[in-house]
């Protein structure tokens, strides 16, 4: 491995895996995913989290590259997640004298992955322990559901770094040339977006703190404009809408429901709207729409009626809109049924559960084809959306 400094004394020792292409086996990954681990050089040596077992190898040669024969002190173990807790015990049996470093839930849960018997290696933290490796001094965070219950960041005081766990991450190698924000948008939705609250939390200790870098646990070390990334989690973890737009999502069966979603974004556009996406529910990403109606003040969904019911991948969507708190957005309703539709109200019924929701009083209703006075309604419902 070629030696990656984060600065002279903080080097990575993380791994890419362009072979991921199902994350958590649930999220597409079309560019991989990195699993992200650091060196902390000092009188004491310490190595920040381990790596997903599909790259065990590449990751021990790293961290061997970089001690060049010496032992590492401890183990500092911030995220139980598999992806970053697999080679705890590996490392264990390979350095006998190294201590862990964890919180009640981190052990509790090793005890649960694993087979070990730490004894007095293991080293309990709580809010606010420093652990002091020299020069280097870790201050301890407890950030319970971000987003997982053990979940703990730490501070690097003396050159000002945040070992962030998996807030701030992204989908991705780290030789993946790509914008950050859309992908670390989909990532947060996805895997954090329930837990805004205790996002929300986070962001105020680390308010008074100087960060000069972020470490996270997936993609890039961010060591520029920092504020920018923090806002952006401000952002997404208040629920407000990033963007003025809004986001046609559509369940069609043939074809009928798909041909008034694009008409229906056909006039949002004449009407001015600043931004349309649209997105087939069976065929896209749904991990991807899921970010859009999160990014947006808007949201227009359109669905067949099939079996009395919403169209599956409609009744999907919803129910992971409603599992990450979506909330705070103005939606419209259209819905189609060749002989009894009842998807609008079913989908109304939903989005009625979840806080802040302002549905447009008028549901578009389609009985087979689109008509003329079909797109009559849709120029009212538009009207309402856009006002």
């Amino acid at each position: 491995m070629k030696e990656n400094k984060v600065t002279e004394s903080i080097i990575y020792v993380g791994v890419n895996d362009k072979e991921m292409d199902l994350f958590e086996n649930q999220y597409v990954t079309p560019n991989g995913i990195s699993y992200n681990s650091y060196v902390i050089l000092d009188e004491k040596i310490a190595i920040m989290d381990t790596v997903d077992n599909r790259k065990t190898d590449e990751w021990i040669k790293n961290i061997e590259n970089v001690l060049k024969g010496k032992e590492p002190d401890y183990l500092v173990v911030s995220h139980m997640e598999s992806d970053h807790s697999d080679n705890i015990a590996n490392l264990a049996e390979k350095y006998p004298n190294m201590k862990i470093v964890g919180n009640p839930q981190i052990f509790k849960m090793i005890n649960q992955f694993f087979a070990l018997d730490l004894g007095d290696r293991a080293i309990n933290m709580k809010e606010g322990d420093v652990l002091e490796l020299g020069k280097h001094k870790l201050h301890f965070i407890m950030a319970p559901m971000v987003h997982w219950p053990e979940v703990m960041m730490s501070y690097e005081e003396t050159e000002k770094v945040l070992f962030s766990a998996d807030g701030f991450g992204k989908f991705g190698t780290l030789d993946t040339d790509e914008d950050w924000t859309c992908e670390a948008r989909r990532y947060y939705f996805n895997i954090v977006g329930k837990y805004g609250v205790n996002v929300q939390n986070l962001l105020k200790k680390a308010a008074n703190l100087d960060i000069k870098i972020i470490c996270p646990l997936h993609g890039p070390i961010l060591d520029e404009n920092l504020g920018y990334y923090i806002n952006k989690y401000d952002i997404w973890s208040s629920y407000n809408p990033e963007d003025d737009g809004v986001l046609v999502a559509y369940a069609s069966i043939h074809g009928n429901t798909e041909k008034a979603a694009k008409k229906m974004a056909e006039i949002l556009e004449k009407k001015g709207a600043k931004k349309v996406v649209i997105t087939n529910l069976a065929r896209d990403d749904m991990a991807e729409a899921i970010e859009d109606a999160f990014r947006y003040d808007k949201i227009l969904v359109a669905s067949s009626t099939y079996n009395m019911g919403i169209f599956p991948c409609m009744e999907h969507f919803l129910q992971h809109l409603q599992s990450k708190n979506y909330q705070n957005r103005k939606v419209g309703i259209i819905e189609n049924g060749s002989w009894a539709p009842a998807s609008g109200k079913l989908m109304k019924d939903i989005f009625s559960k979840m806080k802040d929701i302002k549905i447009c009083d008028k549901i578009v209703t389609i009985k087979s084809a689109i008509k003329e006075e079909n797109i009559e309604d849709m120029e009212k419902l538009a009207d309402k959306l856009l006002g």
